[in-house]
């Protein structure tokens, strides 16, 4: 308890940080961003975006990043704030202009900052850097949003970032990347060839030809 405490204590502070910090140019840009993740509202028009290219390595980044999502989503969500069931910080110390409406939900972990680690991973597994580093800025931005605009603490976001990034990579596992499944296929025999050895053993060196 004395270390659940203390971190809290130090989130609080962080959190103060945040609050009292004043960023140009940053604060009409950062509560329409996290607005506008809600719902994977964000990630689905980046992934039809992708996906409309019709090049393969892109397409199979889009859909690897909508599966991550959906992996991270529920853990956060739906597992994780009905656990702790922590509640919101207060926001009276933010300028109206970055205030957002806070939502009926636990704080923690943060279910936006799952979904845009999800799939900032996931794309980075498929997708080349030009396309992957943007994608992780703009992950990065959500996830900072979340507390700029006064709806989480850092600890949340940071929760909610390692929940999203693990179901990343937990989609290697489920859907393996291009060329590993190919090495997969080659390494596997045919299931005829198995079936030709077990029933023709290899005839005895007595036996005539």
């Amino acid at each position: 308890m004395r270390l659940r405490s203390r971190l809290h204590r130090w989130d609080k502070r962080l959190f103060k940080a945040v609050a009292k910090a004043h960023l140009p140019g940053l604060e009409g840009v950062l509560p329409p961003l996290s607005r506008a993740a809600d719902n994977w509202v964000l990630w689905g028009v980046i992934s039809g975006g992708l996906a409309f290219t019709g090049r393969r390595r892109l397409r199979r980044a889009a859909t690897r990043g909508m599966l991550a999502i959906s992996l991270a989503s529920p853990l956060a969500n739906l597992a994780g704030k009905p656990a702790f069931k922590r509640k919101r910080p207060l926001a009276d110390m933010l300028p109206l202009s970055r205030v957002l409406k806070t939502p009926l939900s636990a704080s923690f972990p943060s279910g936006h900052s799952a979904a845009a680690a999800a799939f900032a991973t996931a794309v980075a597994m498929e997708a080349p850097r030009r396309v992957s580093v943007p994608v992780g800025v703009v992950a990065g931005a959500v996830c900072f949003s979340r507390v700029y605009t006064g709806v989480h603490y850092p600890g949340d976001v940071l929760a909610g970032a390692a929940i999203g990034v693990a179901a990343g990579l937990f989609t290697r596992w489920l859907w393996p990347r291009a060329g590993e499944a190919v090495l997969v296929l080659r390494k596997t025999p045919p299931r005829a060839a198995v079936r030709e050895e077990r029933e023709d053993p290899p005839a005895s060196a007595d036996q005539p030809e």
